[in-house]
């Protein structure tokens, strides 16, 4: 098994839980120089364990998964082998073609809301029951709801008071471009990698316009796009693709950019919660990533089988998230930082349906207010921290 995910998102925390009460179990990190030293010399040797062993970033030594590989061609006993990655690791540049069909993969994000409170979310499954419930009064405080998008989930930053959080993020988005990107890709130009990461963080919330991306910064679109591709690899971005069926004729074929936490997202931004209480317009885009994140992370463990994306047309009716199940059915989300919410915020949802007409099963607007309301058949406002409190 392969859990990837964001370095310090807990990958390495989790791994040595998990192997606490297995008999034999051993925990090797390639973080260890020595560790690494001794795995590069003699692979074959370094796997050779009766138990479990876990290997920690194993990124560092890709080439450690052809001698995984010929170990579990002698002996297939599924859970012999625990690895963790920080990098996507079958999309590592010269990777031989080694696990596939022998590997399971679990994507570890940093901690949801839920999990920070105790709670096991169903936001995404009752999202899709036949009747859509939600409790008729919650509701969190603006101030509440900006702590949370400005503390993100990272165990951490979750832990540190502000002024220490902002700290941890700095050194964080600094190692990730002079440390784990650059062990990925030779980047000759390593300010350019630094300031498109302040210049991605401003993405969230809108059409990603490469060619407009890389004028600002003063380098080729090619360049972008393979600056961009690494964010990915590491697991600081997911690109949140759009929306479409037959009927949808103008609707555009572009993607989103998303922030994998949220927090780190306004630190580049330089958004403190007290910037964000003062700025409006600066709230809804994060905001926006928050939910969004909040549902992909769901998505990991939720019974009904999801995709995630977003809907714009060549007339600026959107929908900021669209989830998908396996059997077709179609729910429409849309996020409002405000407190109140109109029939006027439907608009974008009432186009989905009519697109996606049979198929269409729900349409909600998360907001910040404390009452579940009806607008309409299959219409509903919803305050956002339903979405850890269902």
């Amino acid at each position: 098994m392969l859990i990837n995910g964001a370095r310090q998102a807990g990958k390495s925390t989790l791994v040595r839980r998990l192997l606490r009460d297995q008999k034999n179990a051993l925990y090797r990190t390639l973080d260890d120089g020595d560790v690494a030293a001794a795995a590069r010399a003699d692979p074959p040797r370094f796997v050779r364990h009766e138990g479990t062993l876990a290997i920690d970033e194993i990124q560092r030594l890709p080439e450690l998964l052809l001698a995984i590989k010929s170990a579990v061609d002698k002996d297939d006993r599924p859970g012999q082998f625990l690895l963790t990655g920080s990098a996507r690791i079958l999309g590592l540049k010269g990777l031989p073609d080694t696990l596939v069909g022998r590997m399971e993969t679990i994507e570890l994000w940093p901690f949801s809301q839920g999990e920070l409170e105790g709670r096991r979310e169903g936001f995404v499954d009752r999202l899709f029951d036949d009747e859509p419930r939600f409790p008729s009064k919650l509701g969190i405080t603006r101030d509440e709801l900006l702590a949370r998008i400005t503390r993100g989930g990272f165990p951490e930053a979750v832990r540190r008071e502000e002024r220490r959080r902002a700290k941890f993020f700095e050194g964080y988005a600094h190692d990730l471009v002079e440390r784990d990107i650059s062990q990925l890709a030779d980047l000759p130009d390593r300010s350019a990698m630094h300031a498109l990461l302040k210049s991605a963080a401003a993405l969230p919330g809108q059409l990603l316009k490469v060619e407009r991306v890389a004028s600002g910064l003063g380098v080729s679109a090619r360049t972008v796009e393979r600056y961009l591709t690494l964010l990915e690899e590491i697991f600081l971005i997911k690109r949140l693709p759009a929306w479409s069926n037959r009927a949808a004729t103008r609707a555009v074929k572009m993607s989103k950019v998303m922030f994998v936490d949220t927090g780190l997202c306004a630190h580049l931004q330089d958004r403190t919660m007290r910037r964000l209480l003062r700025d409006d317009a600066a709230v809804g885009p994060l905001c926006e990533n928050f939910v969004l994140s909040e549902l992909a992370r769901q998505l990991g463990w939720s019974e009904t089988r999801a995709k995630l994306s977003h809907f714009r047309t060549r007339d600026q009716v959107e929908v900021d998230g669209v989830l998908e199940a396996a059997d077709g059915r179609v729910v429409g989300i849309e996020i409002k930082a405000a407190e109140s919410v109109r029939s006027e915020d439907f608009a974008g949802l009432r186009h989905l349906e009519t697109l996606a007409g049979k198929r269409f099963h729900h349409g909600i607007v998360l907001f910040n207010g404390n009452d579940t309301l009806p607008f309409g058949e299959r219409l509903t406002a919803v305050p956002i921290d339903a979405l850890w409190r269902s």
